[in-house]
């Protein structure tokens, strides 16, 4: 197994392995799996701070993607191992929320994909945006490995 390298400490991660069902026509994972795998990173580490898509919907509150940024760095295939980390990286506290992405094949270390993905708060019930509830600003708080500012 590898070594994998961290951009930033402590990062929260899932894991999850590519399958045939993945791969595209050159038999790599395909760019949109990919996104998935950021979203189902994104909604589990909502979920270990108290806020998973039932809570939000009973709030009529969620992020929704504003802006979407990746580097694609190596292929994936069926079979790998992929280890998504994601880090809160910024927040206004109000409307705006920033993840940062990092994906690492856990058998080799490498790291396969960076991504930034810039969310707004929105009311679900008018598909508005509006300022996030306290309870939610405080679970989605700037990792500390960023600085506020």
């Amino acid at each position: 197994m590898g070594n994998i390298d961290w951009d930033y400490p402590d990062p929260f991660t899932i894991d999850v392995v590519a399958t045939q069902a993945d791969l595209d026509s050159y038999q790599h994972v395909n760019n949109v799996v990919y996104i998935r795998w950021l979203e189902q990173c994104a909604w589990a580490h909502s979920a270990a701070v108290g806020f998973p898509e039932s809570r939000c919907v009973d709030m009529a509150r969620g992020m929704a993607v504003r802006t979407l940024h990746v580097d694609y760095l190596a292929a994936c295939y069926a079979g790998n191992s992929i280890r998504v980390g994601n880090w809160i990286c910024a927040s206004d506290g109000r409307l705006r929320v920033s993840r940062r992405y990092q994906l690492a094949n856990v058998q080799s270390g490498t790291t396969v994909m960076r991504g930034q993905i810039d969310f707004v708060c929105m009311n679900l019930s008018n598909g508005r945006p509006v300022r996030m509830p306290p309870q939610m600003a405080a679970a989605y708080s700037v990792s500390p490995q960023f600085p506020q500012g």
